[in-house]
């Protein structure tokens, strides 16, 4: 099997995990609050259910997306929760089937984009296999977030790796993205994953290194939790910054998490 097929393989996995916790929600549970401040459960299906078909559209048809970008660039600040508002105010069954409809053509344009093609987005180029890899990750930060709204545990999987992965090589962006001077040396990290194995990035005598829970390194990364609540290690002045910034998904600074104890004391 080719990384491609694998990574479309997860992405199929991990959108399906997700549909299981909503698929069977009447739609005053649709409406629950999540984490993410004015976003329902609509709006985080609604958004995914956006970004597979601007994805879509970016891997079949240039043209079309080259459109796409023409409208993002109107209003960069709102574009993408403007989708998710236009999606969320849908009756929650059609909110569920054009999710599924969209991540379906998905994993088919993945599938069949040309080798070494470069596919056009909001930020520079992907491969295919790089945004099979991005929708991966996004698929399961905003399952993180329905299901804290839910009050469940959701398993964590081995398809963690490519969360973990694209953690790792954003790196400087999130110093970037804060206006602030990457570090010159490398990081080191290593993560127990799921399964048990031991995943690794970087040298292996790097001063400043994240060790850990996979589960909670991708929790860090994607701002799903304040690095408070996580059981990792983390060695080095510049290590401990990045850990404050660190974010794997586009766009400005996200606001991060404040720590659970925190949140139950307001409560």
């Amino acid at each position: 099997m080719s990384v491609l097929s694998a990574l479309v393989d997860d992405l199929v996995a991990e959108s399906a995990s997700l549909d299981d916790l909503v698929a069977d929600l009447d739609e005053n549970a649709w409406r629950t609050p999540t984490p993410a401040a004015g976003w329902t459960i609509a709006h985080q299906i609604g958004h995914l259910s956006w970004t597979d078909r601007m994805s879509v559209i970016a891997a079949t048809d240039t043209e079309g997306f080259t459109r796409v970008l023409e409208q993002a660039f109107g209003n960069p600040g709102g574009f993408v929760d403007e989708g998710a508002e236009v999606e969320a105010a849908q009756a929650s069954d059609v909110i569920l089937t054009r999710w599924r409809e969209a991540r379906g053509q998905l994993a088919a344009a993945l599938l069949g984009a040309g080798e070494g093609v470069k596919l056009p987005w909001f930020g520079p180029p992907m491969s295919p296999a790089s945004m099979a890899t991005a929708r991966i990750m996004e698929t399961w930060a905003h399952g993180q977030d329905v299901a804290d709204a839910l009050g469940v545990g959701v398993e964590p999987t081995d398809r963690l790796r490519a969360v973990a992965h694209i953690g790792v090589r954003t790196r400087d962006f999130a110093y970037q993205v804060n206006n602030k001077p990457v570090p010159a040396a490398p990081f080191r990290v290593e993560l127990t994953a799921p399964g048990g194995d031991l995943w690794t990035w970087g040298p292996h005598d790097a001063d400043n290194r994240i060790t850990g829970p996979a589960l909670d390194f991708c929790r860090l990364v994607t701002q799903r939790r304040a690095v408070a609540d996580l059981a990792l290690d983390i060695v080095g002045d510049d290590a401990r910054e990045w850990s404050t910034i660190a974010q794997c998904f586009a766009g400005p600074p996200g606001s991060g998490r404040e720590p659970l104890t925190a949140r139950g004391a307001e409560e």
